[in-house]
């Protein structure tokens, strides 16, 4: 990448995203409850879009080399910051992310109300 405005990423880079994407991926099913799409390699992290009830746009995740943990920016489809959480543990990433993209009140409702799904208990 030879564009003033990118950074020149390094093998570290790609070796950490594809380590946190192997974190998101045991949870396989919750992750593509977000709609996750376009994972991209970032400095020290992993960018990917998403389609939840809760948020619509970008998850930024960057490891956090001094503490050991995670920071996660949420960004909306506009390109406004939603939120950022700092310190996440490795094993609460999944959780984290689904509870802020994803996971609303009465989610089983709110699934089958959008996929018109019928319930024939």
């Amino acid at each position: 990448m030879n564009d003033n405005n990118k950074i020149e990423l390094t093998e570290e880079d790609v070796k950490l995203a594809d380590y946190i994407y192997s974190i998101l991926k045991s949870q396989h099913l919750v992750m593509m409850s977000w709609g996750f799409q376009s994972p991209v390699v970032i400095s020290l992290g992993l960018r990917f879009k998403v389609n939840g009830f809760l948020l619509k746009g970008s998850v930024h995740i960057l490891y956090n080399g001094g503490s050991d943990l995670f920071d996660i920016s949420f960004v909306k489809e506009d390109g406004t910051l939603k939120n950022t959480l700092v310190g996440i543990y490795f094993d609460q990433l999944v959780e984290v992310i689904d509870n802020h993209v994803e996971k609303v009140e009465n989610y089983n409702e709110r699934v089958n109300q959008e996929y018109n799904i019928i319930d024939y208990d």
